[in-house]
């Protein structure tokens, strides 16, 4: 004859006083001790041995949650699992590379190209193999720097990447409640101190500004009233090369749309090359379009000569205004600064950064 359950009213259970152990049926008991102490617990054979097993304050767990835990519990006894066993491996503490599968598989939904999630889980099985068999909770900055040092020079823009993900993977950790204290794989305020900076940033040969500067050389350029200052922060902007800027025309930008098409006679790789405007660089469209006819084939940052494009020789004359030697930093070294905050800080997928370069 099947026992019995849930007995209990929830009356019952906020009037009863008295010390003792009440039944709810199905194994489930309201415990009240002689200190005033309410709590659930679960009583339960397996191989012959009786057990209890704490469902919690009643304070913290209404009787409904009571009886589900305790129904929860029943099926795994059906299934011949033991119930404590089953709730301390779920509570245990992960890997990291037990963390790190479950942040990807939980951050790959939001990852159009499937790629991306491919990548990450290359990233952190092969570059961080050594941390992967440490707890979690214990992974310490020694443990982060054993796997950025060798590669931090060689690999670079590897390295930095790794970094970041393994950052983020220690993050979700703490989240969790596996981890306390500050994060051993942070850049700033502490691996900066600990690892050797890359003193210039280059794509090629063209000497390029750390991305970290970069907002505030912008904020410096939009005090400057000049063609010059609205182009760079436009190249900036778009990640583009000086010479597509300086050429770009009027037949060339749907502002509707906020896009740029570079057409494929323009391009180094040629074939067209479409670009997405944010915000600030369809304001900057609109800021020099009374500086030409706006006729399909004028220039948009035209040079002092009227119609004709702006020249080389304006941006480094700009940047020699604003205090930079000659060739401390070049425009076309913009790219190089997108491109590491694209690996650095970002989580865009590297065939999108080259994408956009």
């Amino acid at each position: 004859m099947a026992r019995a359950i849930n007995k209990l009213s929830a009356r019952e259970v906020a009037t009863l006083k008295a010390v003792g152990r009440y039944s709810d049926g199905g194994g489930l008991y309201l415990v009240i001790a002689k200190d005033g102490g309410r709590k659930w617990v679960f009583r339960f054979t397996l191989r012959g041995r009786s057990t209890d097993m704490g469902l919690g304050a009643v304070l913290n767990v209404p009787l409904a949650k009571a009886r589900q835990r305790a129904a929860e519990a029943r099926a795994l006894l059906a299934d011949g699992k033991n119930p404590i066993s089953e709730r301390r491996a779920q509570n245990a503490v992960p890997s990291f590379g037990e963390m790190a599968d479950r942040v990807v598989a939980d951050m790959a939904p939001q990852w159009r190209n499937e790629k991306h999630a491919a990548q990450w889980q290359a990233t952190l099985e092969r570059d961080a193999a050594k941390l992967r068999p440490v707890l979690v909770s214990e992974v310490q900055t020694a443990d982060v720097l054993r796997v950025l040092k060798p590669i931090w020079l060689e690999k670079p823009e590897t390295a930095s990447r790794v970094r970041g993900r393994i950052e983020r993977v220690l993050d979700a950790a703490k989240a969790k409640g596996y981890r306390t204290g500050e994060n051993p794989a942070r850049w700033r305020g502490h691996l900066d101190h600990l690892l050797p900076k890359r003193q210039k940033l280059t794509r090629g040969h063209h000497a390029a500004m750390t991305f970290e500067k970069v907002p505030d050389f912008i904020a410096d350029l939009r005090t400057r009233d000049a063609v010059a200052a609205m182009a760079l922060e436009f190249t900036i902007l778009t990640a583009a090369r000086s010479g597509e800027v300086r050429g770009a025309t009027w037949g060339e930008i749907d502002l509707e749309a906020k896009v740029w098409t570079v057409p494929a006679v323009r391009m180094k790789a040629g074939r067209d090359h479409r670009v997405p405007l944010t915000d600030r660089a369809v304001q900057i469209l609109k800021q020099a379009a009374p500086l030409s006819t706006g006729e399909a084939g004028a220039v948009v940052f035209p040079g002092v000569q009227s119609g004709k494009a702006l020249s080389d020789a304006a941006f480094s004359a700009l940047l020699k205004r604003m205090g930079y030697a000659a060739g401390e930093i070049t425009p076309h070294g913009f790219r190089s600064s997108f491109r590491d905050w694209a690996g650095e800080v970002s989580s865009f997928p590297r065939e999108l950064a080259e994408a956009a370069l």
